[in-house]
């Protein structure tokens, strides 16, 4: 089996140079490009500049970049601090009320953001603080954190879907709208776990009166100042599902208005944007080298026969195609846990993409499980970069208690992946409907 001799020693040198601490981008690079050289020559440079062409030339790609600017400008310039304070008006006076708002401003800056790392920094600086002061659980608050901030790559824009519908050949809008359902359900289990755990430990979260220290205002003055945010959602998703809008125009759309966002808030300075622009520039470089990289490595894997030998020996196994499915998916749920999610995804999908088609499988269904899949690898200890984001951003929690805290997060989102094998039409509803 040359094939499989081929591809464990590739994987086995690209996790040997993660290890070492470089890049991902950097370890890819590396990888491929002694590749090209030992298994084709000189000649197999050109498949590397056709690979930096295509990825370049890829309208698809274009959302990536624009996507990263809108959430570093609506980061960078403080405006989520405003939506942060209307929802929490809104919740109301209930006990444990800042779970609850935790909740929402992680799904609604999950649909402005797109990295679950950017909305647990985020909550972690402004969100932790303010619940440990009030005498919120600092374990159930991170459990809440994390559980929020890992919706962000599942419901749309989210960059990872982007990555995997170009890489995939399937519909980036499908997989986009696909998120929608899966995040809303993963949101209400994680309120409901909350709840129970409020429920059976009033201790969890303080008595009412001292939960509602601040002037609660109007009701409809806070929903006034949420009204720009669910303007810039309607314009990055709406236009997409209503067909008005490819992603790019619509992701486009969204960075115009995070900044018209950041006038109107008076927090719009150069300096911020300067920044944003700076920070979603070296970002957004580093994943196009990567992106590239990986249609090298796919192409190399097509020279050396190595997809079409995989193929084949999936199909001899004999094996039915759930058991097959809950094999693929256990591989990206244990190496995870140790790797870099977007160096996984861009290692699996070109070995996945041909067993997806020969195996049956809705396109739209599996990615999308999938994407989800890769989500709890960032929840998952020992390397998982969501907990690091929120250990760095909340420094009065320690490493231990939010890999503690991770745990239900854990749970809640494997049972969801189960209930979307089980019952595919959640995922796949809503993009045949729309």
């Amino acid at each position: 089996m040359e094939w499989a001799l081929i591809l464990l020693t590739f994987f086995s040198a690209l996790l040997l140079l993660m290890l070492t601490g470089i890049n991902v981008f950097v370890a890819f690079l590396t990888v491929n490009l002694t590749a090209t050289a030992l298994l084709i020559g000189e000649r197999g440079f050109g498949l590397f500049v056709n690979s930096v062409t295509d990825s370049v030339s890829n309208g698809g790609y274009a959302t990536i970049p624009l996507f990263i600017l809108m959430g570093e400008i609506l980061f960078r310039s403080g405006s989520v601090d405003v939506l942060f304070d209307s929802v929490d008006r809104l919740v109301g006076r209930v006990r444990g009320r800042l779970y609850a708002v935790v909740i929402v401003i992680a799904t609604i800056f999950g649909a402005l953001s797109g990295t679950a790392v950017a909305v647990s920094a985020m909550l972690g600086r402004s969100a932790m603080p303010t619940m440990e002061a009030r005498g919120y659980s600092p374990r159930l608050s991170a459990t809440v954190i994390l559980a929020g901030a890992s919706l962000a790559p599942i419901i749309p824009p989210s960059l990872l879907a982007i990555i995997i519908g170009s890489l995939a050949d399937v519909s980036i809008a499908g997989l986009l709208i696909a998120g929608i359902i899966p995040g809303i359900i993963i949101s209400i289990m994680t309120g409901a776990y909350v709840t129970t755990s409020v429920m059976r430990n009033p201790e969890l979260a303080p008595p009412q009166s001292d939960d509602d220290e601040k002037d609660r205002g109007s009701a409809l003055g806070a929903v006034l100042r949420m009204m720009p945010f669910m303007f810039i959602i309607f314009m990055v998703m709406g236009m997409i599902m209503l067909g008005i809008a490819t992603p790019g125009e619509s992701a486009a759309t969204g960075v115009v208005g995070s900044v018209l966002v950041a006038i109107l808030y008076k927090r719009a300075s150069a300096q911020m944007l300067i920044s944003a622009l700076a920070s979603a520039t070296r970002l957004s470089v580093m994943i196009m080298v990567i992106v590239a990289s990986s249609t090298l490595f796919s192409q190399l894997v097509a020279f050396t026969g190595a997809s079409r030998a995989l193929v084949a020996w999936a199909t001899d196994l004999g094996l039915s195609p759930m058991v097959m499915f809950f094999i693929l998916m256990a591989l990206p749920l244990v190496l995870c846990m140790f790797i870099d999610q977007i160096a996984f995804l861009l290692m699996a999908v070109p070995l996945y993409e041909p067993l997806v088609s020969a195996l049956g499988y809705d396109p739209i269904w599996f990615w999308t499980i999938f994407l989800i899949n890769l989500t709890v690898g960032g929840v998952t200890p020992p390397f998982g970069y969501t907990l690091f984001a929120l250990s760095a951003a909340a420094p009065n929690i320690s490493v231990g208690q939010v890999f503690r805290a991770s745990y239900p997060v854990l749970v809640i989102f494997l049972l969801a992946m189960l209930l979307l094998t089980f019952v595919p039409g959640i995922v796949t509803w809503l993009p045949s409907v729309i």
